[in-house]
């Protein structure tokens, strides 16, 4: 017997979910059962959780399927402009329910398995998370993708289908400890392999010239074999396709090359090929040479413009069928999006395509990439900028060097050619760097190859014309944008946050899920003391949902109706969770010193993952959970302060956490956070932001003016005055006694007794090399919190900045991201026309 349904549940069912077509129940029971006994062949007395959920993700692939077919078919007969999106990074999560609420079967696949006596919150809880990215980058890719499908854009990502993905991250005796990520160990229910579309890619060798010009030789060969995952629109029939390539060795390897024919060795040593698509490296911000990561960056973009090549001969025009050999078509028929310098090889990939295989001229191969090719920048940190040796370059990849040196000899005829003599300008716009061991730079590659370059935030966008790019930008102003990022409504709202979506759609109907702007309607009950209440009441509901889990997985217990202030990214000094830890730590102290003194309760949740080498960052992290430690077990201080490091932060559990979030920390040194997609994330549930002017924050705060959210610090042109006076933290710290109480503390092991130079090393760099001026910007942090604190006292205030952040969400939507890439970039119109579902006939 079903149970009965609520009227809210009713709504669900017909409202948000945007249900097309009535699922029939007992089809998806059928369906169920049938991938239980056939594909897991199992029953329901030898069945574990985790084949229910592989049965259930079946089930629901099931629906995906033919739409995915549809769609793929209908690109073919209608030949429009693809967009092929490279990237080395796709943080997708999981799938299963983000694929339930776009097909609109949600609600009856519920039913079914509560028909099944089976709890579909716990089975979706068994997916693995598809952690193939370190953070913003790769989240960011994912939430184009979906944006992309929604707007029915013919549009493919490709990257590397990674063996491990970002680490799991432990925390072990009080310091992040990192374990492999073995994400595919039970099988991947959504992907499908391809072997048929199988490609070599070649490594090594030698340069030879030959009557046809010249050839890349005696290489080494490693094959790509490609899996698809399907991307499924929201409640438009449209599956489009991220395809991830996997290193596999040649099969016909030659023995005697092998260890003297030693087959067992020879066996043995095909993994060393397989190792290119082993392991994400788990760096963001911070580029290594390491060779294994080039091999990972050419093999991704050699496998996707071969498939990209093929697509494109393989055309249909009109009601023929024929190989397009043209490539005068290929910028009208294809964009490729550089998410970055990693996918940056894509160029001169492209021109031995162009030259050596197919037989263009230089010119005419030139002129088809860059009006091909588009770059997306996402950082201004110098460590981050990709620059790789050039005898790596010549050893690996010869005739690709060759190619970036004529690129290079070309481009810097036209900078003599601006700026006759100028050998400054000709230095410092070369691709080849000549200071020291002689180095490519990926950026300026990726800016001399694409017709556009674009930030990713208005300001960062400005940054890299005054400043990182400045001379490029005065030889090209044309080329270069910006597109401010933007997040999917769908999984940031619609799926994490239930509650809220209701809310919302009871006032202003459903339209908002791919209409975002229609939020700013909700503004005008900002004040409303009823609806008010209700997003109180979802608030709150989340908190506790929240708090359980807390106290079950930390062995916490938090008061839900303490101020829920939560600061989750990758950690990395720039990011400064060093200085959030720092008001903790004031905190405490003032607690300590008056222990019956009016306070906002707060709960402080910190989290997010140190790259394994990165020393400062990890100890950042143990400081953290030393304060834990201390201020969680202090008495006096009590349920005023909690604080949590949330271990093994990623985006399941980003989907919790982000609905009970009250405070949002965005606190990056001003300039140096290109975007930041968090932040949006956090607005559009209803949390307020503290931060700095950087990155999107700036748009933010223009969005939803200046009295609902908490800007503090210096501006971008601060920071840069301070860095010319020349900055000196003694006078800070020696000026203000709560500063020198902290920094004190960190460091003579008030928080490591057992240790007391256990933190010297953060207070050395506070004190004496900090590039992210933390004491700088210190004291007017401390003053924002204690205003964020008093205003968290008035609920109806605090409520009322809330609903107007959720209202001034709008912009900050992937779909306005894309639409805007379309038009600007790829010179592709979003189409809104939805695909006939698999029932219905095709034209």
């Amino acid at each position: 017997m079903s149970k009965p349904q609520t009227d809210n549940e009713k709504r669900k069912q017909i409202s948000v979910r945007g249900i097309a077509e009535v699922e029939d129940v007992n089809a998806i029971k059928k369906s169920f059962n049938r991938h239980l006994h056939y594909t897991l062949v199992k029953d329901r007395n030898v069945a574990t959780p985790r084949d229910y959920y592989i049965a259930l993700a079946h089930t629901v692939k099931d629906h995906l399927v033919s739409r995915w077919i549809r769609t793929q078919q209908y690109y073919y007969e209608k030949d429009p402009k693809r967009v092929y999106y490279l990237s080395l990074e796709f943080y997708m999560g999981r799938s299963l329910q983000n694929t339930m609420i776009n097909l609109g079967i949600q609600s009856p696949v519920d039913e079914a398995l509560y028909q099944l006596g089976l709890d579909i919150e716990e089975l979706e809880e068994l997916e693995e998370d598809a952690g193939l990215g370190n953070g913003g980058l790769g989240r960011l890719a994912a939430c184009f993708l979906d944006s992309m499908a929604s707007l029915g854009m013919a549009a493919y990502g490709y990257g590397i289908r990674y063996e491990y993905g970002i680490f799991a991250q432990k925390i072990v005796n009080g310091e992040q400890q990192e374990e492999p990520d073995d994400w595919l160990r039970f099988g991947n229910p959504w992907e499908k392999a391809r072997p048929e579309y199988m490609i070599p890619i070649n490594f090594f060798g030698n340069v030879i010239d030959t009557p046809k010009g010249r050839k890349w030789v005696n290489t080494q060969v490693v094959f790509a074999l490609p899996y698809d995952n399907p991307i499924p629109g929201y409640n438009n029939n449209v599956v489009n396709t991220l395809r991830l390539w996997s290193a596999k060795s040649p099969v016909d390897f030659n023995l005697k090359f092998f260890n003297d024919g030693d087959y067992i060795q020879a066996v043995l040593d095909r993994n060393l090929a397989e190792n290119i698509s082993r392991v994400l490296y788990p760096n963001d911000n911070f580029f290594e040479g390491k060779e294994l990561r080039l091999k990972q960056e050419y093999f991704m973009c050699a496998a996707t413009l071969q498939d990209i090549i093929r697509r494109f001969k393989a055309a249909k025009f009109g009601s023929k069928e024929a190989i397009r050999t043209n490539f005068d078509y290929l910028p009208d028929k294809v964009a490729i999006q550089l998410n970055d310098t990693h996918p940056s090889l894509a160029i001169p990939e492209l021109m031995r395509l162009l030259v050596d295989v197919e037989g263009l001229s230089w010119e005419k191969a030139w002129n088809i990439t860059v009006k091909t090719c588009a770059y997306t920048n996402h950082t201004v940190l110098p460590e981050a900028l990709e620059r790789w040796p050039v005898s790596m370059l010549e050893s690996i990849l010869p005739r690709h060097l060759e190619i970036i040196y004529h690129i290079n000899f070309l481009h810097l005829k036209n900078v003599e050619k601006k700026w006759p003599g100028n050998m400054d300008r000709m230095r410092d716009m070369s691709l080849i760097e000549e200071d020291g061991e002689k180095r490519v730079n990926m950026a300026h590659l990726s800016i001399v190859g694409s017709h556009a370059v674009n930030g990713v935030a208005r300001i960062h966008s400005e940054i890299i014309k005054d400043d990182l790019f400045k001379n490029f930008y005065e030889l090209t102003p044309e080329k270069f944008q910006n597109k401010t990022n933007g997040i999917t409504p769908r999984r940031w709202l619609l799926l994490c946050n239930p509650g809220l979506s209701d809310v919302i759609s009871d006032k202003i109907g459903e339209n908002w899920v791919v209409h975002l702007d229609e939020l700013q309607k909700i503004k005008k009950w900002a004040k409303d003391p009823n609806f008010q209440r209700a997003i109180m009441k979802v608030k709150q509901e989340n908190k506790l949902k929240l708090a359980e889990l807390l106290e079950k997985d930390y062995k916490v217990k938090v008061n839900p109706a303490s101020m829920f202030d939560i600061h989750v990214k990758r950690i990395h000094e720039y990011k400064r969770q060093l200085l959030n830890c720092m008001h903790i730590i004031t905190l405490y102290n003032r607690i300590k010193k008056n222990p019956t003194a009016k306070i906002t309760p707060r709960t402080i949740m910190i989290g997010g993952k140190a790259a394994p080498g990165y020393h400062t960052a990890k100890k950042i992290i143990k400081l953290i959970l030393a304060v834990a430690k201390v201020v969680n077990n202090d008495p006096i201080v009590g349920d005023k302060l909690k604080v949590i490091f949330l271990e093994n932060y990623r985006v399941t559990l980003a989907e919790k956490i982000i609905p009970a979030a009250d405070l949002s920390e965005q606190i990056s040194t001003a300039g140096t956070e290109a975007s930041g997609t968090g932040n949006m994330k956090f607005q559009l549930n209803g949390a307020l932001t503290i931060g700095t002017l950087d990155g999107a924050n700036v748009e933010m705060a223009e969005e939803m003016g200046l009295d609902n959210i908490f800007i503090f610090g210096m501006t971008v042109e601060e920071v840069e005055a301070l860095k010319k006076k020349g900055y000196n933290a003694n006078d800070y710290y020696s000026t203000n006694p709560e500063l020198k109480q902290v920094v004190d503390q960190i460091q003579n092991g008030f928080f490591s007794p057992e240790n007391p130079n256990e933190f010297r090393d953060l207070s050395d760099i506070l004190m004496k090399w900090d590039r992210f001026f933390l004491l700088a910007d210190y004291e007017a942090y401390i003053k924002k919190q204690d205003e964020v604190g008093a205003v968290y006292q008035n609920q109806a205030k605090w409520l009322e900045m809330a609903i107007n952040n959720i209202g001034s969400a709008g912009k900050f939507s992937s779909d306005r991201t894309i639409i805007e890439y379309g038009k600007d970039i790829w010179n592709v119109q979003p189409s809104y026309e939805k695909l006939p579902a698999p029932h219905e006939p095709r034209d």
